[in-house]
């Protein structure tokens, strides 16, 4: 309600009732007139001989009241709303307590904020009157600019103090006023259309090149930063010339080493990709074809760039107040250098000690640099036919040491060809083909350990043994992702496990039956599972390739073997970086993370972002689970049907599903059996 200002006196139970008027009754005169009461005065009736209402919260708001009647700016008539306590035990509170009315919301003193600010009060004298910090009314002064239905929808509760400053970060007026309208007619806030905007072209603390380039050295290179007024976004880097003058500053002394032994060293430091020349090709790791001493040296080169690497990563985690490593340049530098060296040693290894002779260095936000290596396309040279020249050849995939054991062969009686017709041969074949067909149905076990030989042959062993010099007619497929990338944590163990295998059998000279036979049975089936999961295929190239019934196999297999992928891996660079901003903020989002900071992030910062979070969480997105449902993320942007879905490019985890097998009985032609 409100009372006439000459009704009302000060309550003789107020605690400073005999008080005078403090030197701040004038600031806080011209801050009622500029944005009104925030706070109501708390009254009670008066009683025999006192005024109408008395004052039992609020003297100094009276006392600038009167200030303002003495100056003839109001008078006794002056409305002044109030408070009204008519409980004798609540009338009591309110004399020790600040206020019993109802809180002011937030909205009611962002727009006195703006009043305030257009009666021309600063910062300061504002602070001083609410009773705020000063940094704390600057936020507030900043939404002060919202348009009213903002304000109107943030007091009514349609949209957060959050989502406000998200839409006062817009800077069309028109835009933040229809963003609130629909609010208010309760379609909500699309945070993630604002975020996207705001996160377009901006480079944060959280750039890669930011491993090795603190605030200091960015700012030497004349580089400016913009803080969040709100406190709660990365810094932001507002040249990205001098971020990338400053890397490489740092790293010129790192490749300037390497290229004075005779390396060519290629330095990519923004986004722009750097392309190794044509006849260049990078060396990896090709699982089932090296040597036992070569996996032995592959395996201790890639453990010691590992603790290579963690080394860098404690090196540049440590800073101090002004932003500076602690670690001194020298020492920096010499550990950047022993990460590229065992680099380059495991690459090297992998592919079978062939030499790198290109490097190429791009940042690492954790760890200051990543490296690729490369080395000369391998030409293979066909021979020349008659007069011809021969022709050089480009190998397609990376040439590596392949093991070159010859197997041993039981002993077989030739057949009698001498004098026997061809239909007669292939009546007697047929025959004896149908007697051991009926002799290995009645032996379970042998027909194991040949489907097992069987599969081992095709999968593990190099080169694979053929069709035509198998007794079993069955072939099978390995799972061979288009891009060639292995995930070291999923179909990378199944292959190390079977190049143990492998290994195994040729060290024990027998035959692969006789070695797959005298294997103890748990050792046959964990060998024959391997088999079996490598196999398997569910690749889809396109969004409107989808296998129906392949997925329901692969759903029924899932739920047969309990499969949760989330107990060896969680999302990594390369699989992330297949999908759209709204579909990384919509995994934050299922992971219960606050998505307000990274909607800011460039989308390598946020791809690495989440990665950091779903690590944490050992967390992994619905979709991967073959009996899960159609996750959240996935449906964020409508792919077009005749483009190609970017997940099997981006990640080949989504490649366990069932197998594709080829079955050649004698005069049929080619099933698929997972078609």
């Amino acid at each position: 309600m409100s009372a006439r200002l000459g009704d009302l006196e000060i309550a003789p139970e107020n605690l400073r009732c005999a008080e005078p008027a403090d030197d701040e009754i004038p600031q806080l005169a011209e801050t009622i007139v500029a944005a009104g009461l925030l706070q109501y005065p708390t009254v009670r009736p008066g009683r025999r001989g006192e005024a109408a209402w008395m004052v039992l919260d609020g003297r100094r708001r009276l006392l600038a009241l009167r200030l303002l009647k003495d100056a003839g700016r109001i008078d006794d008539d002056h409305p002044v709303p109030v408070f009204v306590e008519t409980d004798r035990a609540r009338q009591a509170a309110a004399v020790v307590l600040t206020n019993t009315a109802a809180p002011v919301h937030v909205a009611d003193v962002i727009a006195a904020i703006g009043r305030m600010l257009k009666a021309r009060l600063t910062v300061g004298a504002i602070a001083r009157a609410l009773g705020y910090g000063e940094t704390e009314i600057r936020r507030l002064a900043a939404l002060s600019a919202l348009p009213p239905v903002a304000l109107e929808a943030l007091k009514g509760g349609r949209i957060t103090l959050r989502q406000a400053r998200l839409l006062a970060l817009l800077r069309d007026g028109e835009e933040q006023a229809a963003l609130a309208r629909a609010a208010m007619d309760g379609h909500g806030l699309p945070e993630w259309r604002i975020q996207e905007q705001l996160g377009k072209g901006r480079i944060t603390i959280r750039d890669p090149r930011c491993g090795l380039v603190t605030p200091d050295l960015y700012a030497a290179e004349g580089g400016r930063t913009e803080a969040d007024l709100f406190g709660e976004l990365p810094p932001v880097l507002l040249d990205p010339d001098c971020l990338n003058r400053a890397w490489m500053k740092r790293v010129q002394p790192l490749a300037a080493r390497f290229e004075a032994e005779g390396l060519t060293v290629l330095v990519q430091p923004g986004d722009a990709e750097t392309e190794a020349p044509e006849e260049m090709e990078q060396l990896c790791y090709v699982y089932g074809g090296l040597s036992d001493e070569g996996v032995v040296v592959y395996r201790e080169t890639r453990a010691h760039a590992q603790a290579a690497a963690e080394a860098v990563e404690a090196a540049l985690s440590p800073r101090d107040q002004g932003g500076e490593n602690l670690i001194a340049e020298e020492e920096a530098l010499a550990a950047l250098e022993a990460l590229v060296r065992a680099r380059i040693a495991q690459d090297q290894a992998g592919a079978g000690q062939r030499l790198a002779v290109l490097i190429l260095l791009r940042p690492s936000l954790s760890r200051g640099v990543e490296v690729d290596c490369f080395a000369p396309v391998e030409i293979m040279v066909e021979e020349a036919d008659d007069d011809d020249e021969a022709v050089d050849v480009r190998s397609v995939a990376p040439v590596v040491a392949r093991s070159t054991y010859s197997p041993p062969q039981a002993e077989a009686p030739m057949p009698e060809t001498e004098g026997v017709s061809h239909v007669l041969h292939a009546v007697r074949t047929d025959t004896a083909t149908r007697g051991l067909i009926r002799a290995l149905a009645g032996a379970p076990s042998v027909a194991l350990t040949v489907l097992i030989t069987r599969l081992f042959a095709s999968l593990a062993v190099w080169p694979p043994v053929c069709r035509s010099e198998a007794a079993l007619a069955l072939t099978a497929v390995g799972f061979a992702p288009a891009n060639g990338r292995i995930i070291a944590g999923l179909d990378g163990v199944v292959r190390e496990q079977l190049d143990e295998h492998r290994r195994q059998w040729e060290a024990s000279g027998l035959t692969m039956i006789a070695w797959v036979h005298g294997l103890e049975t748990g050792d046959r089936f964990e060998l024959m599972a391997g088999l079996v999961a490598l196999s398997l295929d569910l690749h889809e190239a396109r969004t409107g390739q989808v296998r129906k019934a392949a997925r329901a196999e692969a759903a029924e297999i899932a739920a047969l073997c309990e499969a949760d992928i989330s107990r060896w891996w969680t999302p990594d660079g390369a699989y992330l970086r297949a999908h759209s901003r709204d579909q990384l903020l919509a995994m934050l989002e299922a992971m219960g993370v606050e998505t307000e900071a990274p909607g800011w992030m460039r989308k390598g910062d946020l791809a690495a972002w989440v990665e950091d979070q779903a690590a944490a969480r050992t967390w992994t997105p619905a979709c991967l689970c073959w009996t899960g449902g159609a996750p959240e993320e996935e449906a964020a942007i409508e792919d077009d049907p005749g483009d190609v879905a970017p997940g099997p490019e981006g990640d080949d985890s989504e490649g366990d599903g069932a197998g594709v097998f080829e079955v050649r009985p004698e005069g049929e032609t080619v099933r698929e059996a997972a078609a």
